[in-house]
């Protein structure tokens, strides 16, 4: 019998467990709490990556603070349709929470051919005038994320309750991250070149499922 045989019949959710136990061996000792390293390794079996382990970064009340505003009905801001897509609104409608992205809005695109800026920053600046609790979930645009850093720095904006900064890339975004780092917001960062679109969904997901996962207990 061939040693594949079989495999496409293995169930998700054993795929998943094994994946998870294989990332705890892995993983080893880390200075993270209970919930952060479940953020951690919900992040590494997303991209099988253990840089991670090294490279996020969490404010002290970020993952309790982002549970309890998706517990509330949250908003989930995103910079781009890609981590929209990523995340799992069953859950999260289940909370009474939605995805809110401006980035494919016409005038969005008008307005950021007209100021010369990009359509990531003035995507921003829509959300701010937003009601209710505040997640931003940034996994693509370094200039959708210092932007929304200068809108809470000059308090232009209240403070959203959890800010998840991880674009990907070589140009102002290790900046765009320090520059998150440096307000007062809670945050999960990214530190370095590292990031993307299925990092931050997958973030957003793990509190999700945190979450939801305390209100059945």
């Amino acid at each position: 019998m061939n040693e594949l045989d079989g495999l496409e019949y293995a169930r998700p959710d054993e795929i998943e467990r094994r994946s998870f136990e294989i990332i705890g061996h892995e993983l080893g000792d880390h200075g993270f709490d209970e919930l952060e390293e479940l953020v951690v390794k919900r992040v590494i079996h997303t991209t099988a990556d253990f840089d991670y382990a090294k490279n996020l970064c969490f404010t002290k009340n970020a993952v309790r603070q982002g549970m309890e505003a998706l517990v509330a009905g949250a908003t989930v801001v995103t910079d781009t349709t890609m981590v929209a897509a990523g995340i799992n609104k069953r859950v999260l409608g289940s909370f009474g929470g939605e995805v809110r992205t401006f980035i494919g809005d016409a005038d969005v695109a008008a307005e950021a051919r007209a100021r010369g800026v990009t359509r990531s920053a003035v995507s921003m600046e829509r959300s701010a005038t937003l009601e209710g609790p505040l997640v931003f979930a940034i996994g693509n645009a370094p200039t959708a994320l210092a932007r929304l850093a200068r809108l809470i720095s000059c308090k232009t904006m209240p403070e959203p309750a959890l800010v998840i900064g991880v674009p990907v890339g070589f140009v102002n975004v290790v900046e765009s991250k320090e520059l998150m780092r440096a307000t007062s917001v809670e945050s999960i960062v990214a530190r370095g070149r590292k990031g993307g679109s299925n990092v931050a969904a997958s973030i957003v997901n793990a509190l999700l499922y945190l979450a939801s996962d305390n209100r059945r207990e």
